[in-house]
């Protein structure tokens, strides 16, 4: 799945889209907010994109409509555990490579209030962070188009 989010609590979901190396996902508004990651809350280029596993998100939100609401751009049938696909490894998907990046993503409060403690739990078990159950970080690194159902490979 691809999700745009144009502006805050709004999603999306496209069968294509646009991957570029300064906006991220265009048409996502991760460029335009503020980021309390950063000291002047300017965006940060280490969570340019958040990628969710697609069997992970299916068991969380049960349904296919309740994806989005994770808040992730894109949800791919991949292992992204820490050790399949550690900082610095570089993913093809369709036209577009992007980096994984060091920061964790453990997921917010809003994640809290849409799937409950239990799932916050389960992703951030020892075991759900060795997995990255919750996701990655990436930028990146060659922008180009990306589609539902492109091929995902290590690079």
């Amino acid at each position: 799945m691809i999700c745009c989010r144009p502006h805050v609590e709004e999603r999306n979901v496209v069968e294509q889209a646009e991957l570029h190396v300064l906006d991220g996902l265009v048409g996502d508004n991760w460029y335009s907010r503020r980021s309390s990651s950063t000291p002047d809350g300017s965006p940060n280029p280490e969570m340019q994109l958040n990628i969710m596993n697609a069997r992970a998100i299916a068991l969380i939100a049960q349904t296919k409509d309740r994806w989005a609401l994770a808040g992730d751009q894109l949800f791919i049938d991949m292992d992204l555990s820490g050790e399949n696909v550690p900082p610095g490894t570089r993913v093809a998907i369709g036209a577009a490579i992007v980096e994984v990046t060091p920061p964790p993503h453990t997921g917010c409060k809003k994640f809290l209030a849409r799937f409950g403690l239990d799932a916050m739990k389960f992703v951030n078990s020892p075991t759900g962070r060795q997995l990255c159950l919750r996701g990655i970080n990436a930028k990146v690194i060659k922008g180009g188009i990306v589609r539902v159902g492109d091929l995902t490979r290590k690079m």
